[in-house]
C-alpha cells in the first residue's frame, strides 16, 4: 500500500530542484487562476487540472517539467497525465510554497 501512495504523489528519490531549474525546466501550477492570482512562482506557468490536457502545446516536451499545486494531489494527477501525453521527464513538485522554499 505504501508503494502505491509514493507512486501517487510522486514520493520517490530525492530530486535535485537546482539541476532541474539549470537545465530549464518549466514549472507548471495547476491550481485555479484565483489560487494562482494569490501567490505562485515567479516563472511559472498557470495551467488549471481540468483544462492541461487541451494546452499541451504550452508544453515543451524536451525540457523538464515540474508540477506544483496547493498540496501535491493535482500535481500528482497532472504528472500521470503529462507522462501519459509522452513528457519523459516529469516532476511531482508538490505544494507551490514548499517548492518555492527548495529552488532557492
Amino acid at each position: 500500500m505504501f508503494g502505491i501512495l509514493k507512486k501517487l504523489f510522486g514520493v520517490g528519490p530525492k530530486v535535485d530542484y537546482a539541476d532541474l531549474m539549470n537545465r530549464k525546466a518549466q514549472i507548471i501550477d495547476v491550481r485555479s487562476p484565483g489560487e494562482y492570482a494569490s501567490g505562485h512562482i515567479k516563472g511559472s506557468v498557470n495551467i488549471p487540472l481540468d483544462s492541461l490536457g487541451k494546452q499541451l502545446s504550452k508544453i515543451k516536451k524536451d525540457a523538464p517539467v515540474i508540477t506544483c499545486c496547493a498540496s501535491g494531489v493535482r500535481s500528482a494527477s497532472a504528472k500521470r497525465l503529462l507522462i501519459g501525453q509522452g513528457f519523459s521527464e516529469v516532476h511531482n513538485g508538490g505544494g507551490w510554497a514548499s517548492l518555492q522554499a527548495k529552488l532557492k
